[in-house]
């Protein structure tokens, strides 16, 4: 593997930061303290390429691969942890799922409006009563004629509100039947498609976490995604890819927040010299940069595999269960490098404190992430 970066990822690493510098820095606190989720920064990230990474030219999209991707949100996150999850979750999960299972009539109608972030696209899997244990799902499809009848609801969706299209996975067959399951899109102008509940969050705040009901929501046969029955296979699948994105974020605000304690060690001073010259602060900083080495290193083997077309079911649980706990361990040293201050909103850390936490939780748990390797490991 080739650990430089490539001309691409040079280039795309330069425009975020550029982009960032300017449209979200200036803003992320406004963003945070209301909870405002800015649907019009997406519109402009749309424009630069940055709301279809991985979909090809041919859909509108940048065409790129999964080192591309991981540079994008690695250096979106670095300046805003919530901005990042949300471009996350748009490329890899509902115009992922699109990309990957739909037929050629939806790919044509769907991937070039969320390509371009004329559409928020949301993903619908995660239910009250069912978080990692998707196969008891209680949201159902029911067969009528030509149509699929939908009902149920579905929490902790990001952009549950303001999505414009939703990829929804629904209970066509029995309960804990793992082809039972069909996914679904279905258009925000859907009538029996409603937002509910708006989460108040620690962190990730102008991230819109909402819930999803669907009351007696009609979807026409021509909506299903794949085949009828392959909706939690799919959904796999789809967490596999979405495992990096989510590793990509956490290696993003691990780096934001190391690179402003690094800046800061360097500008505070105690007893006549700068603190990165105590080896209790140098030694965390040592640690911070070891730690976001690992976990780079093991977020692009993923990608590796992934661009490949490899099985890497592993590989991505490696990548989001290692880097979103060393981004949990990262902040939490760099508040305490930052000291008092680091407590305060007026410094950077706090933030990327609070924003690191859901790195843990979303997409599968450090938990699941421990037991799905586990159980390839112990495979064979």
């Amino acid at each position: 593997m080739d650990f430089n970066y490539t001309e691409n990822q040079e280039m795309i690493a330069k425009m975020v930061q550029d982009f960032a510098d300017k449209e979200i820095r200036p803003n992320l606190m406004k963003w945070d303290e209301s909870q405002e989720f800015p649907v019009g920064l997406f519109k402009e990230m749309g424009k630069l390429g940055l709301m279809g990474v991985l979909v090809p030219e041919e859909y509108g999209g940048s065409g790129f691969g999964y080192h591309e991707y991981i540079t994008a949100i690695t250096e979106v996150a670095k300046v805003c942890g919530s901005i990042g999850l949300s471009v996350a979750a748009h490329n890899s999960l509902c115009t992922g799922h699109i990309l990957a299972f739909g037929n050629e009539e939806q790919k044509k109608k769907y991937l070039p409006k969320l390509a371009t972030a004329e559409f928020i696209g949301a993903w619908a899997l995660t239910e009250p009563n069912t978080g990692s244990d998707a196969m008891r799902m209680k949201c159902t499809a029911k067969k009528d004629g030509e149509n699929w009848i939908l009902n149920g609801t579905k929490c902790w969706i990001t952009h549950g509100i303001s999505s414009d299209v939703v990829v929804v996975i629904a209970r066509t067959g029995d309960l804990l039947d793992s082809r039972g399951m069909t996914a679904f899109i279905v258009d925000r102008s859907n009538p029996g498609l409603k937002a509910g509940k708006k989460e108040d969050k620690l962190g990730m705040r102008a991230s819109e976490t909402a819930e999803v009901i669907f009351e007696d929501c009609l979807v026409h046969e021509s909506m299903v995604l794949g085949e009828v029955g392959n909706g939690f296979q799919q959904a796999m699948k789809i967490l596999d890819g979405g495992r990096i994105s989510i590793a990509a974020l956490s290696l993003g605000i691990a780096k934001g927040a190391y690179e402003a304690s690094k800046k800061y060690s360097k500008e505070r001073e105690q007893f006549g010299e700068p603190i990165s010259n105590f080896q209790a602060i140098s030694f965390k900083l040592a640690d911070m940069a070891t730690e976001i080495e690992a976990a780079e290193l093991l977020t692009h083997q993923a990608a590796d595999l992934k661009n490949k077309g490899h099985k890497m079911t592993k590989e991505s649980a490696f990548a989001k269960y290692y880097a979103s706990e060393v981004s949990v361990k990262v902040s939490t040293d760099a508040v305490q490098i930052f000291g008092g201050y680091g407590y305060t909103k007026e410094f950077p850390v706090e933030k990327f404190y609070r924003d690191s936490k859901l790195c843990t939780i979303g997409e599968g748990t450090s938990e699941i992430q421990k037991l799905v390797i586990s159980r390839e490991i112990l495979k064979n």
